[in-house]
Order: structure tokens, then sequence, then C-alpha cells
């Protein structure tokens, strides 16, 4: 199918602003009579505020107050167990117990230096056996085994005993991953403005999901959700974090701004956002495997266990996602599968890029190697045995090739021709030496929106002006991913219109109705599809009122190149313009909010058997290492990822979306980890928390596959988490076979990569 907008290579709608520094972020924002805020934070990891003395903060010359539990004047707890600020005990270090506000940031600062609090410390739970353990402290009373929140998730297909029963051979493994930070460029930052007398509060910020900070602002107000309005600034990155914190920091400034009537700011420093905000949560994966002696896998059952932290709003749903993908992208009959979070005194674990694959794709794909070394098979040719195709069903049974595309396999044998998988992996076997390369192969399939996880309904709002031009929003925010311009290109593919026309504001959660949150890669995919059915009502419209005065039935004509005419006779036609102007004197309103409404996912959530996902997004991707034992440095020399997208909306946005994910995998899997000593946080800024640079990443090849998926609008699916999942597993598949020596746990860095030659050399592996 032929397209103008769609499947091109189109700048973002909102590079200008950007390139040029016009777009204003949260901390650029600036209102009369502004007053600033800083939050004390706890200096223990568990302990019980015994005393907040305030007096000496107070004293601070341009402080005005500063605000505890008690003086949150609606309810101070939020989901998750979050408190707005804690006034029993805290629980992790990143626990708010005070507010300074004040007349300047440096007074406000001096303040938060100045309160002193006094603490009866408790036992530090750090670790999942410290949470799991018999006599365990416990964190929250009202889960007293330590088990977070509705974080417990099963899945059951088959018959895992009969399966193992007829196995020739069962191998167990168990595989760990770490704390990841969200390193995004800009920290956190809102300003809460009070209006119309101190009766209505409007918060900008840094903000990724505006509706659940506005229920939750509302709630710490004790207000009408109606009273509170969030309106999205410019955001500088935000991959899953900017959202528990940004809710808490929203409500704080709003108590603030309401008890002084005057507009409060909270902006972060690099080590508060460290200490306060949400991480990739580490996982636990144990694995039991049966197979065949051709090498084919029978059953596998799996005890997964998150530490969720602190506090826990994401692990019930990071859970559920984990479920449904734990034994990986490979046809099996028999599956048990076991989830729990546990709460510990550390940092929480919060929604961030691949929300629970990064480390479930390192798990089952360091598995998948390891596996076909045992059955003395060649890593690319075990996983073709075993790869879910079309025909197959996938863990919750789903089956996939009529209207679900299973393009994997043949994704696996382009990805491994294209790299020469096997002829350097027969060239590497061979290596002597401390410096050695290594080549290594992960696959993965992707359930594409939130599924069973939550309803997947969400809107847009279309509306053409007088003048022609055209006003869209919807409720999902623009991050940084390109939303905002993937869905002006839809808009304008479908009515034919120049994509210059459209204006694309913010969330404002005063103008569209809630659409839930922005994760889940569902910006394409899902509010793509409510565009598209906006965009097609009112091109419904320009085509009924064209059908009048151009005396022809609506389905005989076309909308295309800002002009609208007659199949049969391109000439006779009216212009988009004068079409607009004729709606506007006739009384045609060319506006329409469409709502995308999937339904409830048809799933038995207590075996997680039935249609988990709406459809699947797949990848294949190959890493190339050189590691020196010696030292036990890995350079990653080459990452080549073959991602299907269904049909990608915006080339650039997908190959941008792909080189990202790939740096960002590559930090995972070499190089980030969050390192917590009796749950106080060691990493809090970037001089100790490394990510990869620009010298670091390394030679970076994308394959887009496009696959005919008709969920979406125009075909496209999910790519944004997809596109960074799987290259930590790749990358440790290509470390053990430069090194000899399979590391279970990420990062693979100096540490480990050099304790493991030295433990080789010492058991002679």
């Amino acid at each position: 199918m032929s397209f103008k907008y769609i499947n091109k290579k189109i700048n973002k709608i909102d590079l200008q602003e950007k390139v040029t520094g016009k777009a204003e972020y949260g901390a650029d924002l600036e209102f009369e009579n502004m007053l600033y805020a800083c939050t004390v934070y706890s200096e223990y990891p568990h302990a019980e505020i015994v005393e907040i003395n305030t007096a000496e903060a107070e004293a601070v010359a341009g402080v005005l107050a500063v605000l505890t539990a008690e003086d949150v004047p609606g309810e101070n707890q939020l989901f998750g167990h979050f408190r707005v600020l804690t006034g029993d005990k805290v629980r992790y270090p990143g626990d708010g117990v005070a507010l300074v506000v004040a007349e300047n940031r440096q007074a406000a600062w001096e303040g938060q230096q100045a309160v002193s609090v006094e603490y009866n410390p408790l036992p530090v739970v750090e670790t999942i056996d410290d949470a799991l353990a018999e006599d365990a402290p416990v964190i929250h009373a009202e889960h007293p085994d330590n088990v977070a929140l509705n974080s417990r998730h099963n899945l059951r297909k088959g018959d895992v005993k009969k399966g193992m029963a007829e196995a020739d051979k069962i191998i167990e493994r168990t595989y760990q991953t770490q704390f990841v930070e969200h390193a995004y460029l800009e920290p956190e930052a809102v300003v809460a403005v009070p209006d119309y007398g101190g009766e209505r509060m409007t918060v900008y910020g840094s903000i990724q999901n505006p509706f659940y900070v506005r229920d939750h602002t509302a709630g710490a107000l004790g207000w009408a959700l109606n009273q509170v309005t969030i309106e999205q600034s410019v955001i500088g990155g935000t991959f899953g974090g900017k959202d528990e914190v940004a809710s808490r920091l929203s409500a704080r400034a709003a108590v603030a701004a309401q008890k002084f009537n005057r507009p409060v700011k909270i902006v972060l420093s690099r080590e508060e956002s460290m200490l306060e905000s949400s991480k990739r949560h580490p996982y636990r994966f144990n694995y039991k495997v049966g197979l065949k002696e051709d090498g084919e896998i029978v059953a596998m059952e799996t005890e997964v266990i998150a530490q969720s932290g602190g506090y826990n709003k994401q692990s019930q749903f990071t859970n559920w996602r984990c479920v449904i993908h734990t034994t990986g992208p490979y046809a099996l009959d028999h599956i048990k599968t076991s989830v729990k979070g546990v709460y510990t005194n550390t940092i929480y674990g919060g929604a961030m890029r691949g929300f629970s694959s990064p480390q479930n794709i390192f798990a089952i794909e360091s598995l998948m190697d390891e596996l076909a070394e045992e059955m003395d098979m060649d890593p690319v040719e075990f996983r073709l045995k075993n790869v879910l195709r079309p025909g197959d069903t996938t863990p919750s049974s789903q089956p996939l090739g009529e209207e679900i595309p299973a393009p994997l396999a043949e994704m696996i044998e382009e990805v491994v021709e294209k790299t020469d998988f096997h002829q350097k992996r027969e060239k590497y076997s061979q290596q002597e030496g401390e410096i050695c390369k290594g080549i290594g192969l992960a696959v993965s399939f992707r359930g594409a929106g939130l599924g069973g996880e939550a309803l997947d309904a969400t809107g847009a709002l279309l509306s053409i002006q007088g003048d022609g031009s055209v006003n869209l929003i919807t409720g999902l925010s623009e991050n940084g991913q390109g939303l905002k311009t993937a869905h002006a290109q839809i808009a304008a593919e479908t009515l034919g219109i120049d994509i210059g026309r459209i204006n694309y504001p913010n969330v404002n959660t005063a103008i569209i109705p809630d659409g839930g949150p922005t994760v889940a890669s569902r910006g394409a995919m899902i509010g793509g599809r409510a565009v598209k059915m906006a965009a097609d009502k009112v091109k419904k419209k320009m085509l009924d009122l064209a059908g009048e005065l151009l005396e022809e039935k609506p389905e005989n004509l076309l909308l295309e190149n800002e002009r609208i005419f007659k199949k049969d006779n391109i000439e006779q036609g009216i212009s988009y313009e004068k079409l607009v102007q004729e709606a506007k004197a006739v009384g045609v309103l060319l506006t329409e909010l469409a709502w995308f409404n999937p339904g409830p996912a048809r799933l038995n959530h207590d075996n997680n058997q039935g249609e988990a996902f709406p459809t699947y997004a797949w990848a294949a991707v190959v890493a190339e290492v050189l590691v020196d034992q010696g030292t036990g440095m890995v350079e990653v020399e080459k990452l080549t990822a073959a991602h299907d997208v269904g049909t990608a909306i915006n080339i650039d946005a997908v190959l941008g979306q792909i080189y990202g994910g790939i740096a960002m995998g590559q930090g995972m899997g070499v190089l980030e980890e969050v390192v917590t000593e009796e749950g106080k946080v060691e990493t809090l800024n970037l001089d100790e928390y490394l990510i990869p640079t620009a010298l670091d990443v390394p030679e970076m090849e994308a394959i887009i596959v496009e696959t005919a998926d008709e969920y979406g609008p125009y075909g496209a699916k999910s790519l944004g988490e997809a596109a960074c999942e799987v290259h930590p597993a790749a990358i440790a598949n290509a470390v053990a076979q430069a090194s000899g020596r399979r590391l279970r746990e990420l990062p693979c860095n100096l540490e480990r990569v050099k304790l493991g030659r030295m433990l080789s050399r010492k058991d002679g592996k």
C-alpha cells in the first residue's frame, strides 16, 4: 500500500522548539510570587519516627514553614502504600518526612539541612532472602510475610509433572538481575499553581502519567478531580521513572500551594532524584526444565521473585507481564510459573523501559544457551527447534498465525546470516590468550499494549478549525519517543492533509478524558488507533458534505492532497480549505472525540490462560564483544537488532528507538547497577553510576521487519520497550562464549568477569 506520510522518514513536529531552546521544561517555569520547596529525606532505610524538630529550620531567613504528614489535608497514603509525607516510620532512604517551604531555593535548601528528626532505627531488610526469612522484620503491617500487594501471579499450562516424567534430562538454573536507574537527563520538576482563590489547582511539570498524578494530587488535597488540572511540560526523558515520584512531588507542591495560596515549585537535584525515584526491579529466576534427547523442551517450572523495595505500585503489573513471558517465545505444552514480589528496605522497583522483560529475557535466553550446551547443540539450532511458529500457542494458549503473526524463526535466520554468526562462533571457540572475542544470540516476544494487565482504552480529540488548521490531542504523553509525530502522521494520512497543519499540545487533564498511562509501548498502537478513529469520523463528515456539494455519493469520492474529488473524474472536486469554509457556513462540526475500548482481555487470571495480548512484537539480536580476561573489561563491538514493528509509522523514529534501546540495553548488560549497602544508596550521581557514553556505544545495525498485523493503525504495533530489552541477554551470551564461563548475574562488569575468570582457574573449568 502506498502512503504519503505513513512508513516515511518525517521530522518530529516538536523538533524546532527543542533544537532552538524554546521548549519549556518543568524547571524553566516561573510564576509570579512563587515559593520553593525541598523535601527532607530519611536518614535511615528503616526506622520509626519519634519526633520531627522544625524550630531551627523555621528560623532560617526566608523559610515560611516546615510541613509534615499532619499538614496533608486529604489522603496521605497513595496507591501502593506510598505517602505524600511519612509520619509514622520510614521504609526506604528516599522517604520524605517533611517539606520545607521558602521564598527562594537557597532558603529552602538551608531549611532542609536544618530540620532535625529523631528516629528509632529498626532492622534493615536488604535482600530477597532477608525478606523471606522466618523472623524477617515486617516492613508494612498489612503484609506480615513481606510479600508485596497483589504481586502474586501464576501461569499453568498442561501438566508439568507429566512433562517432567516424560523428559530424558532435567536441568535447573538460577539467574539474578540488578537495580537499574533511568538516568534521564532532566531531574524531576513540578510547579503547583492555585487558581480561583485557592479552590482550583494546576500542576505543571515533568510528568509521565498526568491522570495518575491528578488522582493522587486531588486525593492529597481532599478535593474532587475536576478541581485539579495537570498540564505536562516538555519532558526531558522518563523511560517509566517519572511516575510515582511525580505523584508525590505534585501532591507535596499542591499541599504547600493550597496552604499559602501561592505557586510552589520543587526541582530535585540529581542526588535527590536517584534517591527518591523508582528503579528497574531486580528479579531472581529459578528454572527447572525437562528436555527430550533431541533437544525438545517438554516442560518448564519456574519460581520468580521480584525485589519490590520499600513500596509497591508496579510489582503487581510487572509481575503479571513477567508471568506471561517467563518461558520466552518457545513452544511448550507443560508450564508452571509462579511470580511474586517482596518488600525490602531499599529503593523501590517501578516502571522502567521493558517492564520486567529485560530481566526475564536475560534469564530465559541465558538458559537457552546453557540448555543447548548441555544437549551438545548449536544455540541457533536449539532455538529453531523450540521457537514459537504459526500454528503454535503462546504460554497462555493463545493461537498464533491466523490473526497474530509469528515471524521469529525467519528473523533468527536473517540475523544469523547477516552477522556470519556460525562462522564467527566457530572461529572464536578456538581462541587462546587473555583477550578473546565472543558472539551471542538472544530472541524475544513481547505482548503489545496493556493486554490483560489493565483495560487498554484511550481517546483522541481532533478538531479542524475554520481556517483548515487542526488541533489534535490525546490522553497519552509525549516523552521524547515521537508520539506526537506518529499521531500527526496517522491523522494527516487519514485526512489527506498536510502534516504541517496539525498542532498537538501537551496533555492537559481538563481537556481530554483519562486515556490511561503512557506505558506498555501503547502510544502508536493504542493511542494511534484512537487518532485514526477520530480522523475517520471527521473524514466521513467531510465526504458527506462534499457529496452534497458535488452531487455524488460519498463512497465515490477521494480525499487526497488537500482535495476532495470524484474517483472517476479527478477534475471535479473541491479544495480542502473550501470544504472547511463550507462546513463552517452550514454548521457542520468537524470535531470528533474517538474512544478506543478493546474491552477486558478474555483471560483467566487464576491460571493466565486465554488472550493475554491482542498481538505480539518479536525481536532477534546478535551481540559481538571483546573480553579482556586479565582486567575483566567487556567491550561491546557490535549489536545487530531485528525488530518486528508491524508497519513502521516513522522510519527515523523506529531507527531512533532501536539505536537508543541498544545503548540502554548495553548499559544494563555491562555497566549499570545501583549499589546499596545496608539499604542505603551508594550510587547517588552519574559520576558513580556509569552509563554508556557516545564513546562506548558499539557499531549498530537495525533490521526493520514489517508484518501484516491489523490490530494497530495502518498495522503499527509496539516497539519502544521491545527495542531495549533483548540486548543484555545477547551480550551475556557473547561474554560467556568469549570468557568460557557463564555469568548468571548482571551486569557483566569488570568485577564479575574478573571474578568468574579467577573462579574458573581455581575449579579447573
